[in-house]
């Protein structure tokens, strides 16, 4: 089997926190993810994402799963790029927290995602897996600033930024199934940063990746 790894050099990068591993996504991670995915995310009353995905055709939700992850590494590059850490607890994915930049190098900002199985919801997940993205990007990258929005009605993520010391930035009127959601935009600094009470662990971060991400 051919190596890889010196073409893709983020395949190697690790996060550790004391409860989660977050690593970029690979195939057999996916295929978990989609599981996930398959065993709920939200109740179906609600939709907490500016593109519904959740909606879409069961038949076709695992597919489309994968083909978004593969299209996200297909456009991988310094100008713009997309960390999608597959989030392991006790070796099971158990969802998915994005780090995403448009022109790092010059912007130094860096935008957030995540989502969480409903089975693995109301534990302190996404708070610990938010803070391990924002310390690799604030202390291993370089960043300035993170930005992150959420639903007025999802008092879950507001509550996360709210400890990470995001502050609000305005508000934006979108429509992800058809109706009129008011959308907060966050955002913290590095100083601004709440830092956990713990130590992030992180491995595989060299200069090759470094410069892959326009952090060099």
């Amino acid at each position: 089997m051919v190596d890889t790894a010196p073409h893709w050099p983020q395949r190697d990068l690790v996060l550790r926190t004391p409860r989660l591993e977050l690593r970029p996504d690979d195939d057999a991670g996916l295929a978990e993810l989609v599981e996930v995915a398959y065993a709920g995310v939200h109740p179906p009353d609600r939709m907490p994402f500016l593109v519904p995905w959740t909606d879409a055709d069961p038949r076709y939700l695992g597919r489309g799963t994968l083909q978004h992850f593969w299209s996200e590494r297909a456009r991988f590059a310094p100008e713009a790029w997309a960390l999608h850490f597959l989030v392991r607890r006790e070796g099971r994915v158990i969802g998915v927290q994005s780090l995403t930049a448009t022109q790092f190098a010059a912007r130094r900002e860096v935008d957030s995602g995540s989502w969480l199985g409903l089975a693995h919801q109301g534990r302190g997940f996404g708070t610990e897996m938010r803070a391990a993205i924002l310390g690799y990007a604030f202390d291993h990258l370089g960043a300035r600033y993170a930005r992150s929005d959420a639903f007025t009605d999802n008092a879950a993520s507001l509550r996360v930024s709210e400890k990470l010391g995001y502050v609000r930035d305005g508000i934006s009127i979108v429509a992800p199934r058809g109706e009129p959601v008011e959308n907060v935009r966050l955002r913290v600094t590095a100083d601004r940063f709440v830092r956990p009470g713990w130590e992030l662990v992180v491995e595989g971060h060299g200069a090759e990746l470094a410069g892959l991400l326009g952090a060099a």
